[in-house]
């Protein structure tokens, strides 16, 4: 286990989940219906975890 850093997951689920939060927040702000809102929110948080992920094991794979 040495080595594994438990803040990168923590930071992950964390970012997702208030991407998804945020976006189904702005959606229904914006008059979409709530089933709009929360399948554009899913997209997002995919995308956010996806970037998130690429950028923490971009660094992690000069080593």
């Amino acid at each position: 286990m040495r080595g594994y850093n438990i803040w990168r997951p923590i930071m992950l689920i964390a970012v997702a989940l208030l991407t998804r939060t945020l976006v189904t927040s702005i959606c229904l702000m914006l008059g979409l219906s709530a089933a709009s809102a929360s399948s554009i929110a899913m997209l997002a948080m995919i995308v956010a975890a996806l970037v998130m992920y690429n950028r923490m094991m971009k660094g992690r794979r000069r080593k």
